[in-house]
């Protein structure tokens, strides 16, 4: 089973390119996705939302803004766009908090503002994450990112290639995916967006610094 699992971070590469006439089982990309919605994430408030772009005219306007994936978009069986949460939206008095902490983890009254102040303490102290709305994206954006892992592990353990992408000029995307898709910017922000698909070419030699140089025992 370990070595299953180790033989899977193994096959997994950035794939630059797919095959394009390989589409990805309905039954698998849900798989994918499932590991998405349980993945963790700070306090539990789940600040992440993803869109499964597939409809050809949005790639199309998409794609002169995406410089890392001009090989990738076109090809992939699957292009999963993941957005954070913005700014007063997380804020602990929020109305999104209130869903979570009442709706979502359904705990009582007493319990959900204990562990919103623990928040607010947590935001204001801790992180200063109050001190501009960019902070709180950017914390908000390495929550998605614990996803977007286990997407692309979930992906390899199914023998299925992923690619995620950074290269992208996130202020064109923003307005594109608002004026096509009708989501609020200032409740959430393109963090991160990643392809799946099924490779074209050979897997190049994975290359990493050895076990010794990245990990210290004090």
């Amino acid at each position: 089973m370990i070595k299953d699992l180790l033989n899977s971070f193994n096959f997994r590469h950035a794939c630059k390119i797919f095959d394009k006439n390989r589409k990805i089982e309905q039954e698998d990309f849900n798989i994918i996705l499932e590991s998405a919605r349980l993945s963790p994430s700070s306090f539990g408030f789940e600040p992440w939302k993803f869109i499964v772009l597939r409809d050809k005219n949005i790639k199309d306007r998409l794609l002169p803004y995406i410089w890392g994936a001009q090989n990738i978009l076109p090809t992939a069986s699957e292009y999963v766009v993941i957005l954070a949460r913005r700014g007063n939206k997380l804020l602990s008095n929020s109305d999104y908090i209130t869903h979570m902490l009442y709706n979502v983890h359904k705990i009582n009254s007493e319990k959900a503002e204990a562990r919103r102040e623990k928040y607010k303490t947590f935001q204001e102290s801790d992180f200063n994450l109050t001190s501009s709305p960019k902070a709180l994206f950017d914390w908000s954006s390495k929550q998605s990112y614990i996803a977007l892992a286990n997407m692309m592990t979930t992906a390899a353990v199914l023998k299925i290639d992923s690619c995620a992408i950074e290269g992208f000029n996130m202020k064109k995307l923003d307005t594109i995916l608002s004026e096509e898709l009708g989501y609020n910017i200032e409740e959430f922000g393109i963090s991160v967006m990643v392809a799946f698909g099924y490779r074209l070419n050979e897997q190049p030699i994975k290359t990493r610094q050895s076990i010794e140089d990245i990990v210290e025992y004090k």
